[in-house]
């Protein structure tokens, strides 16, 4: 999943820029997705997952560190790309529910990665997922998610990255 979990923090990191909506209201009067979901930020932010991929990659392959997923560049591809494809769907629901930018949704907010992320691999890579991911695998997913997600986020309100802690 390190594929997944790094684009989200990339994304805020290195952001800025055109808004993926173009500034743009659905037609509820409310924007499409929001200033924080942009062009930089989409592209830098799968750049990194794909690059922290491409080095479990290597690492597994070249100096042995088996533990590592037996990845390909289509699976960090998809998993870096699904976990922003969850987050802008899960910042467009959030909009449509009168949730602002930047407004706390409990698992949602943790979550969204991880669906986006399946969501790709099941469409895509079926066979790799069912070969890996397993119930214990799932089952550490599900855990270990929303504490990554809290610390990371806490982490880039700290640093002035991000405008809340969660």
């Amino acid at each position: 999943m390190v594929p997944a979990y790094v684009p989200n923090s990339a994304a805020a990191a290195l952001g800025g820029g055109t808004p993926v909506d173009l500034g743009k209201n659905w037609r509820d009067g409310r924007r499409i997705l929001g200033d924080g979901k942009t062009y930089r930020g989409f592209i830098l932010g799968v750049a990194a997952g794909i690059a922290v991929g491409v080095l479990q990659i290597v690492l597994r392959e070249h100096f042995g560190w088996s533990l590592l997923p037996e990845h390909t560049l289509v699976t960090v591809t998809l998993l870096a790309t699904g976990a922003l494809l969850g987050d802008m769907a899960e910042s467009f629901i959030k909009r449509r529910l009168g949730k602002e930018s930047g407004e706390e949704w409990p698992l949602a907010d943790q979550y969204d990665l991880v669906v986006g992320a399946f969501v790709l691999l099941i469409l895509f890579q079926y066979a790799w997922v069912v070969r890996y991911v397993d119930l214990l695998v799932f089952f550490w997913i599900l855990i270990l998610t929303p504490l990554l997600h809290r610390a990371a986020n806490i982490i880039g309100y700290l640093i002035g990255v991000k405008e809340v802690p969660w």
